[in-house]
Formats: C-alpha cells, sequence, structure tokens
C-alpha cells in the first residue's frame, strides 16, 4: 500500500501548471532562439496559463547544463526578467547535468513539501546549437588543463569517461544487439509521430514566433525513417553497436513547471493536476555513467511503496537505446508503458530542459489516458540519476 506523502512532511507539493516549448533540432527554427529568450517564454506562459500572481512566486530554479556564453550569468534570472516578470523574484541556475531541471522540481517541491515556500518554479533550457555540449569544459581544453584532479585520476585511473562509452558498455554488459537498439529507435519515433498527428502534445506546447513562423511542434520525429535507413549508418565507433539512430539528438528546447503548497493553491485559486508522492536521486557507477535509473527506480518505488506493476507511465529518458532497455530489464518495467509518446531519441534531449519536458509529458499523459501513478527517471553524468514519482489529482 502507498505511503502518503504526509510520512516527508507536513504539506503536499502540487503540480499546478507544466508547459513546454517546441523541441527544436540542430537545423530546425529554433537554433537561433536566445536561451534567456527560450526559458521567458515558458516562464511568461506558465504564469499566464496557471493564473498564479507571479510577484508570489518565491523562486526560480532552473537547470541548465553548459553554463557559459548565451546561458550563463544565472540564466534562471536572466530569462525571468526578460519574461517582464516581477523584479522581486529571484532566480538560481543548477546543473546536475542532463537531470538538471528535474533536480529543479525536486529542489521546488522540497521547498514546499518543507514548508519554507509556497509557490516556486522548477525550469530547464538549453540551446545545444547555439551553445555546444561540452562548452563548458572548452576553457580547460583549450588551456591544456585537466579536467579532473588527481584525486579522480587515482581513483579512476586515465580511461575515457563519457557518455558515449558508457552506452556501448551497457550494451556489452546486457548484451544488447545493434538490431535491438534500432528496433526501440524506430519504436520511439513511430510513437512520436503518431502522438503529434493525434494532437497529444498540442495543450503541453507554447507555440514560439520565429520570424514570420510560429512553431508549434517538435521538429525531431521522421516519418520516414525505418529498419533499412538507420541499417546503413556507420557506427558512432568501429566495433560499436552506436549509431547515430540510436542515440538523442543535438536539440534546443525550454519547459517551466510551477510547484504550489495546499495554502497556495487555497489563496491564489489555483487547480491541482497531480502532487508530487516521492523522490529519489542516487549515485551509479561514473564509467557506465548511464546506469543510475535502474536503482534510482528502485528506490523510488520502495520509498512510495509501491512496485512497478503500479506505474501507469514511465517517461525514461532515451539519451541512448540501451538505457530504457536495460533498465526495464532490469526493473521489469513494462515497455509498453514507457514513453508512450516517444522519447528522446524522436524528439530530442535539450540537456538541462529535459527534465521538466518530460515531468510535462507525464502530467498531460496521466491525464489524458486517466491513470493515477506516473514515474519519471533519467540518466546523468557522473553516474547519477533523479527519479520522481507523482500522483493525478
Amino acid at each position: 500500500m502507498a505511503r502518503s506523502s504526509a510520512a516527508h512532511g507536513a504539506n503536499e507539493a502540487y503540480i499546478v501548471g507544466a508547459v513546454r516549448t517546441p523541441v527544436g533540432s540542430r537545423k530546425g527554427a529554433l537554433i537561433g532562439a536566445h536561451p534567456a529568450e527560450l526559458g521567458a517564454h515558458v516562464l511568461a506562459e506558465l504564469m499566464n496559463r496557471t493564473g498564479a500572481d507571479p510577484a508570489a512566486v518565491e523562486d526560480v530554479i532552473m537547470g541548465c547544463v553548459s553554463q557559459v556564453g548565451p546561458q550563463s550569468l544565472d540564466l534562471a534570472r536572466t530569462a525571468w526578467l526578460s519574461a517582464g516578470l516581477p523584479e522581486n523574484v529571484p532566480g538560481v541556475t543548477i546543473d546536475r547535468q542532463c537531470g538538471s531541471s528535474q533536480q529543479a522540481v525536486h529542489f521546488a517541491a522540497q521547498g514546499v513539501l518543507s514548508g519554507t515556500q509556497d509557490l516556486v518554479v522548477a525550469a530547464g533550457v538549453e540551446n545545444m546549437v547555439m551553445v555546444p555540449m561540452g562548452a563548458s569544459v572548452q576553457y580547460a581544453l583549450d588551456n591544456g588543463l585537466p579536467i579532473y584532479g588527481e584525486g579522480w585520476t587515482r581513483r579512476y585511473g586515465d580511461q575515457e569517461i563519457s557518455q558515449y562509452r558508457g552506452a556501448q558498455l551497457m550494451c556489452e554488459k546486457w548484451d544488447i544487439k545493434r538490431s535491438e537498439l534500432e528496433e526501440y529507435a524506430l519504436e520511439s519515433h513511430r510513437r512520436a509521430v503518431a502522438a503529434a498527428a493525434d494532437g497529444r502534445f498540442a495543450e503541453q506546447i507554447a507555440p514560439l514566433r520565429v520570424g514570420e513562423a510560429v512553431v508549434d511542434a517538435d521538429e525531431g520525429p521522421r516519418a520516414d525513417t525505418s529498419l533499412e535507413r538507420m541499417a546503413q549508418l556507420p557506427p558512432l565507433r568501429e566495433g560499436w553497436s552506436l549509431t547515430a539512430a540510436v542515440s538523442s539528438p543535438l536539440s534546443v528546447g525550454a519547459a517551466a513547471v510551477l510547484i504550489a503548497s495546499a495554502d497556495a493553491v487555497e489563496r491564489h485559486g489555483l487547480t491541482p493536476r497531480a502532487r508530487v508522492h516521492s523522490l529519489a536521486v542516487v549515485g551509479d557507477d561514473p564509467v557506465y555513467m548511464l546506469t543510475g535509473p535502474i536503482p534510482a527506480t528502485r528506490r523510488v518505488l520502495d520509498r512510495a511503496g509501491l512496485t512497478v506493476d503500479d506505474i501507469d507511465v514511465f517517461e525514461v529518458n532515451e539519451a541512448f537505446a540501451s538505457v530504457p532497455i536495460a533498465w526495464a530489464r532490469e526493473t521489469g518495467a513494462d515497455l509498453a508503458r514507457t514513453n508512450p509518446n516517444g522519447g528522446a531519441i524522436a524528439l530530442g534531449h535539450p540537456l538541462g530542459a529535459t527534465g521538466a519536458v518530460l515531468l510535462t509529458k507525464l502530467v498531460h499523459e496521466l491525464e489524458r489516458g486517466g491513470g493515477r501513478y506516473g514515474l519519471q527517471v533519467m540518466c546523468e553524468g557522473g553516474g547519477q540519476a533523479n527519479a520522481t514519482l507523482i500522483e493525478r489529482v
């Protein structure tokens, strides 16, 4: 039997709004969108859609991975102000790698559950074309400086530490063949294309005007892909199973979620859509890097007093196809209920934004399908993972 969230705090943390931009592709219409403007767009839309008083927001917590150039100078603060929202509201930008905005949700929920805050925005943004992945370590590379210090080297040696190697190591450990990766990737595109055609993303997306055009749909899903096309792609490295087709692409996007206490819901006339039921964050092997969702799922379910069979919808970030495949094998979760509207392989993975994007998708899918419980989990750099379990209300 599920434990009440009252066991974790005197308050409830409600999700009262969740919105995202379309996720843009590396050659799409959003590549020139300034990250602060992307963030401003979803922040303003979140306030408009929920009807919350923006001056009552106590903090804006925004995830962003590559915090340099246009994504520097505390992007949470500049995005909020760029939206024309009240100056009295502070902002902080955080980095837990790919899970940055999922961690933003955790921090926001924890503030509310602790009783120290009542209304907090959790958000995320990343323009991976304007600010390339790895830009935050480029200074060290350009100046011949080590990325890791002596302590790390003593512990892990000088072996390659990368998400690509981690994804390949997972293929080898779980004996995942290239054909299985490609079949999974094809299904991700199929589901995303079908969901878009069915209008499932329409309510969660805040369309963006770019010049004379209005971008109101994700740019990544491909209706024309096939196993035959995937089979023609070279591996990312000789002898590997991984190709670009089974990896998440470079992306652009932003998303924002409003977390409120029961008092704030009543005071501001807000409508709860889900409550944050249970939270977990774990560390795992930093060399494999991407295996964290397995222990994170176990921990959050144990904390909630639930099993995988109780979960109606899973959102598992598809950094690479090997991640959800290995995760499902180890947890026993049903892939039919996992990423039902496609995942990051098709829809994209704008790093710091993806956590909030997935939560937005999860809230809307629970509402659409009438499910009760949703679980979101992501692999993250350093061998970490966040898991968030929500309950529709």
